[in-house]
């Protein structure tokens, strides 16, 4: 006897199978499986998708949104200057109850994994201590992964290094950086080389906010990719943003993509945030910001779709639902083919998994039982409607049902009808 049975549910790949769950493992997926359970689902015509991953988050500033005041011009540095105001009168018990509310939007969307970069510019400390109280609160529902990022740079801020290793001791699994925001090029470059041996003796992964500017000039995912081969961290470093390569020129790209092919480094783009931030000071024709996914993805590199921001000094919209993200950057990277717009729903599920190295994910018998089932008939139509999440199941327990999102219909002249999906 099995504890859940979901029947006859869509696969991404358009399989349509009956997924069976034993404590919190997927136990079988076939067909038809005759077995009783505890419970059953008629996924009948329904996706079902493992959960959403969102590869980069701020969880420590989400839903502060005009605190101390709104971002008035827009920019990239302004948020960063609130957030240097807010994070020094937030307190620990404001940031818990601000990213676990953040974490029940995302739980009902189904996205059951997050990397978060939390700041470790401050001596206090009290990010981290805030998002790792977070991480144990959360942990049988969401896995989030934290990562060490000194947002005032390594070198720039007076205690910027020695608070990056207080916060990697503390628990904190990940090694950030901001390389180009710190004094000069050569100390970003430098940084990333310090940044990138932290990571080679701890054994750990490497996710650096890499380029997030609208500089041709700022290549410091060229060193990125030299430290990641010299040092052997091949498959575990990640660049974030990289909207710097929006605006250089063609011939350098051609150069550059193969050295990160060829380092294994993952890229994380963030539309809903670079063609917001980025561009700012442009008057007409202008940039939007957005890396190059579709030139990179053709390199063979991993590229998957991250959120960034909700309701912060840097964004004042957001919904924790990755299908709003994948939306958007399919339309910003032009991703309009039916292999790409499917693709840009991987992305946000099986590629942003792997690039955050998400143990026993996905759909497949052993796997941790975490789905969501949506209504909707395929990956295309779900980026289309963003729609209903049926249910959402976090390993083998249901946390979160919706109803269909149907529409009643009496229309002068036409008989009441129900229309399912708006489509």
């Amino acid at each position: 006897m099995f504890d859940l049975l979901i029947k006859g549910g869509t696969l991404p790949d358009g399989t349509v199978a009956d997924i069976a769950i034993k404590g919190d493992r997927i136990a079988e997926i076939a067909p038809n499986i005759t077995a009783e359970a505890g419970e059953t689902i008629d996924a009948t015509g329904d996706l079902v998708s493992p959960p959403f991953v969102d590869p980069h988050f701020h969880m420590d500033a989400t839903l502060s949104y005009g605190t101390p005041r709104v971002n008035a011009s827009g920019t990239l540095l302004e948020g960063i200057n609130l957030w240097g105001e807010l994070r020094d009168i937030a307190t620990v018990d404001d940031m818990v109850a601000r990213a676990l509310r953040y974490c029940d939007w995302a739980a009902s969307t189904g996205l059951l994994a997050i990397r978060s970069h939390v700041d470790t510019t401050p001596d206090h400390l009290n990010t981290v201590t805030a998002m790792l109280e977070v991480k144990e609160a959360v942990k049988d529902y969401i896995d989030l992964q934290l990562v060490a990022f000194p947002q005032d740079g390594l070198y720039r801020a007076p205690n910027g290094r020695e608070n990056l290793i207080r916060a990697l001791d503390m628990g904190v699994e990940v090694v950030g950086g901001i390389p180009h925001f710190e004094r000069t090029m050569q100390d970003g470059a430098d940084s990333l080389q310090d940044l990138c041996e932290i990571a080679a003796e701890r054994g750990l992964m490497v996710d650096i906010h890499c380029d997030e500017t609208d500089d041709p000039n700022s290549r410091h995912i060229e060193t990125l990719a030299f430290e990641t081969t010299r040092l052997g961290l091949e498959g575990r470093v990640a660049g974030s943003h990289l909207t710097s390569m929006h605006s250089m020129d063609n011939y350098y790209v051609s150069k550059l993509l193969p050295l990160i092919a060829e380092a294994g480094i993952s890229a994380i783009p963030n539309p809903l945030i670079n063609i917001m931030l980025q561009g700012r000071h442009d008057t007409f024709p202008k940039r939007r910001g957005l890396t190059r996914v579709k030139e990179m993805q053709a390199m063979g590199i991993r590229v998957g779709w991250g959120q960034d921001c909700v309701l912060d000094p840097w964004y004042s919209l957001g919904t924790a639902d990755m299908l709003d993200v994948a939306f958007m950057g399919l339309h910003v990277a032009q991703m309009s083919h039916p292999d790409e717009m499917a693709r840009c729903f991987t992305m946000v599920t099986e590629t942003n998994a792997a690039i955050i190295g998400l143990k026993d994910y996905g759909l497949h018998k052993g796997a941790v039982a975490s789905l969501v089932i949506l209504d909707a008939a395929n990956p295309t139509e779900a980026l289309r409607l963003r729609p209903a999440r049926l249910a959402v199941v976090a390993k083998g327990k249901v946390i979160a049902r919706s109803p269909r999102a149907d529409a009643a219909l009496t229309l002068p002249g036409r008989p009441a009808q129900v229309r399912r999906r708006v489509n």
